[in-house]
């Protein structure tokens, strides 16, 4: 789930026992979205995914962070968010959106295990979709990667993003603006924000034991985005088709460590 609000400009290192917590509440997350990846193909509704994940989420132990959470209209009503298509993010999942053959679907989780927050999305295919939007998702899965490989001790905020920026609009697609990877813990989102744009060599200093998300989120069309009445639902303005895909991780001594990998190996 991406970050809407300033957060505190405390940034938080975790001590190893921390990480050892946050490691296991990442994991069931990865694990999480792995149950549910045979579920997504044509004819199932958002709604059974999400009580789905509710379902599988109360069996280990875990709460889902999203429900409840507070918005300016309404807290989230629901457990996971599901975004179909031209949705960037915060898709509110109902018995009304059923998948389709060629949609595409971002399915956003963050179980709290051990008072830990595990987050981390993928974008699935339903079906077999068209090539360009194929490239989008492909794109977008790399962007993020090369943003994760920007994570090293000493580096800046700004290296991440600008990884990002630089190889996605390069493929001809945009990086939604409004909506920035966070830090994540005990707290939901904390500092630092992680943009998915930016310059080399600006931002905060990263340093080992700090833990975020990066998530971009990429547009074939134009980066612009408007929030809907319910106060959550972020579309693409030129309703373009947007992709995302999210990763926690941690800086390390000696570079990087994403914790939220798939045991699996479904996705990345």
């Amino acid at each position: 789930m991406e970050e809407q609000k300033q957060p505190s400009e405390v940034i938080t290192l975790l001590s190893s026992r921390e990480l050892e917590k946050m490691r296991k509440a990442c994991q069931l997350a990865a694990k999480l979205l792995d149950y549910l990846t045979p579920y997504v193909k044509p004819g199932v509704s958002t709604q059974e995914l999400n009580d789905l994940a509710e379902a599988w989420t109360q069996k280990h132990g875990a709460k889902s962070a999203p429900l409840g959470y507070a918005g300016t209209v309404m807290p989230f009503p629901r457990s996971i968010c599901t975004s179909i298509n031209e949705v960037i993010c915060h898709g509110i999942p109902n018995g009304e959106d059923v998948l389709r053959d060629g949609d595409i679907i971002n399915i956003d989780v963050t179980p709290i295990l051990d008072g830990y927050h595990g987050d981390t999305s993928r974008t699935f295919f339903v079906g077999e979709p068209a090539p360009l939007v194929r490239r989008l998702v492909e794109v977008t899965e790399e962007a993020m990667w090369r943003g994760i490989r920007a994570v090293k001790p000493g580096a800046r905020v700004g290296d991440i993003g600008a990884a990002i920026q630089e190889y996605a609009e390069g493929e001809g697609f945009s990086v939604v603006r409004d909506f920035v990877g966070h830090g994540v813990h005990r707290i939901f989102h904390a500092a630092p924000q992680i943009p998915h744009y930016g310059e080399q060599g600006k931002g905060k200093k990263l340093r080992p034991g700090m833990v975020f998300t990066i998530e971009p989120m990429i547009n074939i069309g134009s980066y612009e985005a408007e929030v809907l009445v319910d106060g959550w639902t972020a579309i693409t303005v030129d309703r373009s088709l947007s992709a995302q895909f999210e990763h926690t991780v941690v800086v390390t001594k000696d570079g990087v460590e994403v914790l939220t990998l798939s045991p699996a190996k479904v996705l990345a």
